[in-house]
């Protein structure tokens, strides 16, 4: 999901030659420094400027010595036609408010080298500061606020380079997941609002990964972390897995993100398996044409399954527990015309998922989470009338969406995009929201007579303006 590779600028008729560096290859590094300090330097030569989950630019502006420096800005306006009364969105990562202007994220950061020293910092201000970390139950473990402590950085890590085969990285600190193949950036995918796949699977981890290239094209990449998307540890054991990223040519990349855990908070025999794959293909590539100049797809498809302590798996069974498990899959197709500054992008996706283990909560009064401020009672996030996440819930859902983007040139993006999103249980804000009656925290809720309005289908329109330095 969240990869960051160096990209042509738009406005170059053809790029093909240039070299493309991955930051989740090359971490901290941009392609200058990759050379000064690499011996060898893995994906050498392949164009990665078409990627879904990817930077498009070739380089940054603001590239000193020892610092790359990055600013990002995602500003955005969305309008649900069940026109919720509280302006609340439910369901998504990417979006907060609806009808309003939203800052969705204003980051600023960047890669630090010193010889094989690196690292990266990048803060993280706006909606998604609160949005991304309110389903991590970790936090409710122990003292201290975690979720407050780390909720402004995106990415913090630091690591060590090693000059062994194509190159060898040890990094520690809050990294990028790449499950669900989307980018934490918005500015990095070809769609906006992301599809179940990518929305109900990891953002970030917490933990130690080791980046090992044996070859120019294949990275293993194994991790040790906190959990799924988590900043502390949900009971004795951490998780464990890893990724593998095969790129034979600038046309074709793969990868596959396997993970295993104990994420269920308290049940220490409740075990995860996750198995994320993704194929990209860049099918066309015309970079002299006046029209079309290029047109990509990626697909990506999840399978993974929760078993022992009142669950079992992929089937239900009368002494084990219900089955518990996550099916998914998604597909986009992107055309590139207009000398790379114009782009149209068609897609969506499948989800199923069993009780509910990997479901975004709804918010407000429809909120399953308790209060971090006082879990012991309602308030806060906890909701009197809250969305079930038990063993044996069902929850099933597809989107389709389409959009189309102007980008005048590599560090701004003009998007506007239409969503369609159905699940087979209440589950978006209707217009009733989710809040209270009246649409305010401020107005007590009722003991009987009103509860949130969830509802199964919701169209949507977003605009929004993706800024990057």
């Amino acid at each position: 999901m969240m990869t960051q590779a160096a990209k042509a600028q738009t406005d170059e008729p053809d790029n093909s030659d240039k070299v493309k560096m991955n930051s989740a290859e090359a971490p901290g590094v941009r392609p200058k420094k990759v050379r000064e300090i690499w011996s060898q330097v893995p994906f050498e030569g392949m164009d990665q400027s078409w990627y879904n989950g990817s930077d498009r630019r070739d380089s940054s502006v603001l590239q000193s010595k020892y610092v790359n420096w990055s600013i990002l800005v995602d500003a955005n306006a969305t309008h649900s036609f069940n026109d919720p009364i509280d302006h609340t969105v439910v369901g998504s990562t990417a979006l907060a408010r609806n009808d309003e202007m939203e800052v969705s994220v204003a980051a600023i950061g960047g890669d630090f080298v010193f010889g094989d020293a690196h690292g990266r910092i990048m803060t993280q201000f706006g909606t998604r500061s609160t949005v991304v970390p309110r389903n991590d139950l970790s936090v409710y473990r122990g003292q201290y606020s975690l979720a407050d402590v780390y909720r402004y950085i995106s990415e913090g890590y630091a690591g060590y380079h090693f000059n062994v085969w194509h190159g060898i990285n040890v990094d520690a600190g809050m990294f990028m997941s790449y499950i669900g193949l989307n980018s934490y950036y918005q500015v990095e995918n070809w769609e906006y609002q992301a599809s179940f796949t990518s929305d109900n699977t990891p953002w970030f981890f917490t933990g130690i990964r080791v980046q090992i290239f044996p070859t120019p094209h294949l990275k293993i990449e194994p991790w040790i972390i906190n959990g799924w998307q988590s900043y502390g540890m949900f009971n004795q054991l951490p998780g464990v897995g890893g990724n593998i990223t095969w790129i034979p040519n600038s046309n074709i990349k793969l990868l596959t993100n396997d993970y295993y855990g104990t994420d269920d908070a308290g049940y220490l025999g409740r075990h995860r398996f996750h198995s994320d794959n993704s194929f990209l293909w860049r099918y066309y590539n015309h970079p002299q044409s006046k029209g079309i100049t290029k047109m990509a797809l990626s697909l990506t498809g999840d399978i993974g399954y929760e078993t022992g302590d009142g669950v079992n798996g992929f089937k239900d069974d009368p002494v084990k527990g219900p089955a518990q498990y996550f099916m998914s899959a998604m597909i986009y197709n992107r055309v590139w015309f207009a000398h790379n500054k114009w782009a149209w992008c068609i897609g969506g996706g499948v989800m199923n998922n069993p009780g509910r283990y990997l479901v975004l909560a709804p918010t407000g009064d429809a909120s399953p989470l308790p209060n971090p401020y006082n879990p012991t009672q309602n308030g806060g996030t906890s909701g009197t009338h809250p969305f079930t996440q038990n063993p044996g819930d069902q929850f099933s859902g597809w989107d389709a969406s389409t959009n189309i983007s102007w980008m005048p040139n590599q560090s701004i993006e003009f998007r506007l995009e239409y969503v369609h999103r159905e699940a087979d249980h209440p589950y978006f804000a209707g217009h009733g929201g989710v809040t209270s009656p009246s649409g305010y925290t401020t107005t007590p809720i009722p003991v009987t007579g009103w509860a949130p309005d969830l509802v199964k289908t919701e169209d949507r329109i977003i605009i929004a303006i993706l800024f990057r330095l």
